[in-house]
This record gives structure tokens, C-alpha cells and sequence, in this order.
């Protein structure tokens, strides 16, 4: 005898659990746990901060909820309730993630009272919220730039105990002696601190000793380029092509695109 095939669940639907003879389906067990969350995840999540530096808000009597100041770290709130900062209601954003490939003369910040272009001008209308640089790119160099308004993940990807690789191509204005290489990758005292790059090789697509493949993961400003010119050379072209787990693929020079679930996922793993 033949049974009849059961129905495929569809992708985008909710399957129900089985709990003794009754059926609960599984929106209403994620909406009740979503009812309340802690303070400091909803100070996060509003953009504010990170959840460790939220916490430092809410020990210093900075924050309140519904018209007073809360210090206990282990509150919880809902939706419902009025949290405050600096006396500016605080609303749970939707978190945006946005990929940029930078083309050169934009400038990574929110404005310029020179007038200059910005990476803002290149979303332009992408979305309604408020999103801003993780990390900086100079205004010569082109490549890829997370814009954000998840203040957490900032947090992670910018602080320097989490070590976030970044992979550059550089083009010098001259070869690039052998001794030279294993001296980046070896590291020396630079103005603001020791410079050490993880890997620097001869870029294995143009096998030109004038174009160097670098792996690093300080964040200090201008780093690639000044511990080049420490070395006797000059940076012609700089070109960020991998931050942390996000690469280039086919984002062309000046275009966007929206993060999925799954690289947002990994970004959140970064240790």
C-alpha cells in the first residue's frame, strides 16, 4: 500500500513543533522570547554603542527608562518602553549592512565642510537609515568599505584585539627588493608605533615586483603607505580588495550592494 507523500515545508515557512498531541508553531515561541531584552542590547541596537560600552552608560546613571535614571546592567525592556540618552528617545534600528567598492577622491566621513564628495554620496538613497564608515579608507586608496548602523559589529571589526585582516594591493612606483619584503613581514618602529605586515609577496596575477600583494590587520591610519615610503617608496595605487571575511567578487569600482544573512553571520563570528 502506498502512502500519500507529505507536503515539503516551503523555505520562507514556519513548521510546527510537536509538543505532546498539541501543535505550537514556532513564530509564537520566537515572538515571546523577543518580548524583552536586556538594556544594553537595546541601547546597541538603537546604534548608540556596543553593549560593553552601553553598560558603562547605564553604570554612570546616563540612561533612562520611562522617566528614570536605570543603573542596574541586568534590566530588561520592551518596545513599549521610553529609554533615553542624553534626553533623546531611543528606538531599535533595523540593522543595515552595506558593501562598498570605493572609487578614489571620496572621502570616508559622514561630511566635509570642504564640499568634497563622501562615501555617502555613493548610497545615496540605498536606505532611510543612518549608516556610517567601518574604518576608514584615505581619499587615494579604492577598494572595499562596510558602512553600518550596527554599532556593536563596528566595535568587533574596528578594535584591535580582534586582529580583522585586511588584504590591499599595492602599486609602487618602483620593484620592490626581496630583502624589502621580508623586512615589512618582520616589522620596524614607525613615528606612532611598531609596523608589522603578515604577509607581503609579489602579486601572483601580475608576477610585477612593482605590485605587492599585503596582508595586515592594524588599523593604524595610512599604515600600507607609510611603512612603504619608511622603506624609500611611493604608493601609486592602493586597492583594498578582502576586509575580514568580505571580498570583492564582481563589485565593480563604485557600485554597492546589501550584505546577506550569511556574511553577516560570519562578520559576527570575528574574534
Amino acid at each position: 500500500m502506498k502512502h500519500p507523500k507529505r507536503r515539503k515545508i516551503g523555505r520562507n515557512e514556519q513548521k510546527p513543533l510537536r509538543k505532546g498531541n498539541k501543535f505550537h508553531q514556532q513564530g509564537k515561541k520566537q515572538n515571546a522570547e523577543r518580548a524583552d531584552i536586556r538594556l544594553n542590547k537595546f541601547i546597541a541596537d538603537a546604534g548608540v554603542c556596543s553593549r560593553r560600552e552601553a553598560d558603562k552608560l547605564i553604570a554612570a546613571g546616563e540612561i533612562t527608562v520611562n522617566g528614570k535614571v536605570e543603573t542596574n546592567m541586568g534590566t530588561r525592556v520592551t518596545r513599549e518602553d521610553l529609554v533615553k540618552y542624553k534626553g533623546e528617545a531611543l528606538k531599535r534600528e533595523k540593522f543595515v549592512y552595506i558593501l562598498i567598492n570605493k572609487p578614489k577622491d571620496y572621502i570616508t566621513t559622514m561630511n566635509d565642510d570642504r564640499d568634497r564628495k563622501t562615501v555617502l554620496d555613493l548610497i545615496d538613497g540605498a536606505c532611510k537609515e543612518r549608516v556610517y564608515p567601518v574604518g576608514r579608507l584615505d581619499r587615494n586608496t579604492t577598494g572595499l568599505l562596510l558602512m553600518t548602523n550596527d554599532g556593536e559589529l563596528t566595535k568587533r571589526l574596528t578594535h584591535p584585539s580582534h586582529n580583522v585582516t585586511k588584504i590591499y594591493v599595492a602599486e609602487l612606483d618602483k620593484q620592490v627588493a626581496p630583502e624589502h619584503l621580508e623586512e615589512l613581514m618582520k616589522g620596524f618602529e614607525l613615528e606612532d608605533g611598531f609596523s608589522k605586515f603578515d604577509s607581503a609577496e609579489y602579486d601572483p596575477k601580475t608576477r610585477s615586483k612593482n605590485t605587492i600583494l599585503v596582508k595586515i590587520h592594524s588599523g593604524k591610519n595610512r599604515i600600507v603607505r607609510r611603512s612603504f615610503e619608511h622603506l624609500g617608496y611611493d604608493v601609486k595605487k592602493l586597492d583594498r580588495i578582502q576586509f575580514a571575511t568580505l571580498k570583492k567578487g564582481a563589485l565593480t569600482r563604485g557600485k554597492w550592494r546589501f550584505l546577506n544573512r550569511k556574511e553577516v553571520g560570519y562578520l559576527k563570528m570575528t574574534k
